[in-house]
């Protein structure tokens, strides 16, 4: 202002930098291999058979109290409070405003924790009680945990990924079901933690806001499900 898999992108929103008035309820670079140049005689090979992709098993919904922590950044037993709606949406940021990370749920919104699809989560940086104030931090490599059904899942970062609340593109590319490729079938548990860039858009001279207080820009950290285990 708040599983395996190949690529994954993190969502956390309503970041005003003064309290809502709402009430209290990275592209790839894509790099060319020169084709090898053909032999004057050419070997026939084998057109190989293909195999079927594995698929996925989808894990049965979480139910009851879900909570957060991320020990690199001191986060710890975050509580986590779904609804049905998208990133940084009124219904997410009045959630947000009681200090919790909001998650949705929905079409316009995400998945479950261990779930295949992109889980979302958005939280407060630089308000009420600023929950996610050290996300940008977050380095490849950490680890996020949740806490569910007796469960602890692990999530591991592996990109960071920034976007313009103006840019519908960006937007959706935020919230798609591989974070960072909208339109692409997911095949693996992704994590996308998103929380404002308010103080680095101010140092830039950027303050635009929109009607929920939130800046143009958020810091998205992207991560995939790498194991459970018992909590």
């Amino acid at each position: 202002m708040a599983g395996v898999v190949v690529m994954v992108l993190v969502a956390l929103a309503g970041c005003s930098d003064t309290p809502s008035s709402t009430p209290q309820t990275d592209v790839p670079s894509t790099s060319t291999t020169p084709e090898p140049e053909p032999s004057a005689t050419p070997t026939p090979t084998a057109t190989p058979t293909p195999s079927a992709r594995p698929t996925p098993t989808p894990r049965p919904p979480v139910t009851g109290p879900v909570t957060m922590s991320i020990p690199s950044i001191g986060v710890r037993g975050l509580r986590v409070v779904t609804y049905t709606g998208t990133a940084d949406d009124r219904p997410g940021t009045v959630i947000q405003d009681r200090g919790v990370a909001a998650s949705p749920r929905g079409p316009a919104g995400g998945v479950g924790v261990g779930e295949i699809g992109n889980f979302i989560i958005t939280g407060h940086r630089v308000s009420h009680g600023r929950p996610l104030e050290r996300v940008p931090e977050l380095k490849n490599g950490a680890h996020v945990l949740f806490t569910a059904g007796g469960t602890v899942y692990d999530y591991v970062v592996s990109q960071t990924m920034t976007i313009s609340f103006r840019k519908p593109a960006e937007k959706a590319a935020q919230n798609a079901a591989v974070p960072g490729r909208p339109g692409v079938k997911p095949t693996q548990a992704m994590l996308t933690i998103s929380t404002c860039a308010t103080p680095e858009d101010n140092a830039a001279g950027n303050y635009w806001r929109d009607s929920l207080g939130n800046p143009e820009h958020r810091i998205n950290k992207i991560a995939r499900l790498v194991a459970t285990r018992p909590a």
